[in-house]
């Protein structure tokens, strides 16, 4: 065999579409990590120097983006590591597939039971992290209307007599409590807010946050379709090995037989 011919069989063993499902769930993992970590903390610095001066007013606030975070470093390392057994996973299906259609290989029971695992773990984390999807478009929908604000005070066409009216209040959220000071942002401070780097960049973060979990909630949806047609694959060959199996052996009892009744005919024929 050539080098070109087991190129070709080597790519033949490749399970491209887990591949992409891996490679989408990196990326997606990643930057929703990646970013959601670093817009919390410019977040809570951006509260901190403009909503609530006061730490015992965020102390709460404080530590559950501490907890986010860590939480954050946990999805990071979780789905690092499942993702790459999902992959070893396609490579044994793909592989098992191939060798059951050759007659040279019998998939088991226990790698069907597996694959119906995984299938039902990677279900479970795709309901988790749409529920992540959902939850982390609320600070985008916030930092929307607040930037929306800033924008409709900077437009020439807005005609705004008082600007100072114009205010948005966090507290109305229930991000800090309502005795927080000062809470809120009028006019030409709520400007100097829309224009710092904290709010930019945290805005901009949320947003990609955003795109990387709809990303591996798409490359889990991904999973489940690669998990649900190998499971498929797998017990389809299984029952048609079984098929065979009979078969084979009732062919050999019908040749026995009739050899078996030559011999009768033979010994009486003498």
């Amino acid at each position: 065999m050539g080098c070109f011919e087991c190129c070709i069989k080597c790519l033949g063993g490749v399970p491209y579409a887990s591949l992409v499902a891996t490679i989408l769930c990196f990326i997606g993992v990643a930057l929703f990590c990646g970013c959601g970590h670093v817009a919390l903390t410019g977040t809570l610095t951006m509260l901190e120097n403009h909503f609530s001066r006061v730490s015992s007013d965020h102390a709460t606030l404080t530590v559950v983006i501490q907890i986010f975070q860590y939480i954050i470093y946990g999805i990071g390392s979780f789905f690092f590591v499942y993702a790459i057994v999902l992959l070893a996973e396609g490579f044994y299906t793909t592989s098992a597939i191939k060798k059951e259609l050759q007659s040279d290989f019998k998939t088991t029971v226990c790698g069907r039971c597996i694959t119906a695992f995984f299938m039902f773990l990677t279900y479970i984390l795709f309901l988790a992290f749409l529920a992540i999807f959902g939850f982390t478009a609320i600070p985008v929908f916030l930092f929307f209307n607040m930037w929306n604000t800033c924008a409709t005070m900077k437009s020439p066409y807005a005609n705004i007599t008082s600007p100072d009216s114009i205010c948005v209040d966090v507290r109305q959220y229930g991000v800090i409590p309502y005795n927080a000071t000062p809470g809120k942002a009028c006019g030409a401070t709520l400007g100097e807010i829309c224009n710092t780097s904290e709010f930019y960049l945290s805005y901009h973060l949320y947003i990609v946050a955003l795109a990387g979990a709809g990303a591996t909630v798409i490359a889990l949806i991904h999973y489940l379709m690669i998990l649900g047609a190998n499971w498929a694959y797998l017990k389809s060959a299984a029952s048609t090995h079984d098929y065979q199996d009979i078969k084979t052996k009732d062919d050999q009892d019908l040749e026995a037989e009739a050899r078996s009744k030559e011999g009768q005919n033979s010994s009486s024929y003498s």
